[in-house]
């Protein structure tokens, strides 16, 4: 696709404006004209990249390089020349290697909690929130742990009348 504005390179920058009336308008342009209109686009790096990144940074990690899994028989050092593991029981396997890169990558978590950009704003983390409160609190009740369903309802609450 080409941009809707210089029609000569590539789009890479897709937006979103929302009209007054509500009606969204799609618009697709390339980094130049994107930064023409102020639009500041940050290059992600890839989960490859970051992984490669975080290994380097490990200090004694060599003395685990030859630990394989039993399951596959990927080594540590091909994990950290790939950037891959080799099958779901790596994750167990390497869990004390894995931890702090995974708590590093995710600012903290250990566990997927969604993506919220940094840059967004209040309500959309908010929001974002509400959503990830609403599913826990799906999962309690079904799980029948009334007494953690009755806190997380009164975290919704909260955050709805704030």
């Amino acid at each position: 696709m080409l941009c809707q504005c210089c029609e000569k390179a590539r789009a890479t920058v897709h937006l979103t404006d929302i009209l007054a009336s509500g009606e969204p308008v799609e618009r697709h342009l390339c980094d130049a004209c994107a930064a023409k209109e102020g639009v500041s686009v940050k290059q992600q790096a890839t989960t490859l990249t970051i992984m490669q990144e975080f290994l380097k940074q490990g200090a004694g990690l060599k003395a685990i390089t030859t630990h394989a899994c039993p399951k596959c028989g990927v080594t540590f050092k091909e994990f950290h020349d790939q950037g891959l593991l080799g099958c779901p029981h790596d994750y167990t396997f390497f869990a004390d290697i894995l931890k702090p890169i995974i708590e590093r990558a995710q600012d903290g978590a250990t566990e997927h909690v969604g993506k919220c950009p940094k840059q967004a704003g209040e309500t959309v983390r908010r929001r974002a929130m509400l959503l990830r409160l609403q599913r826990e609190l799906d999962e309690t009740v079904r799980a029948e742990a009334y007494e953690k369903a009755a806190k997380i309802r009164d975290q919704i609450q909260a955050l709805e009348q704030s």
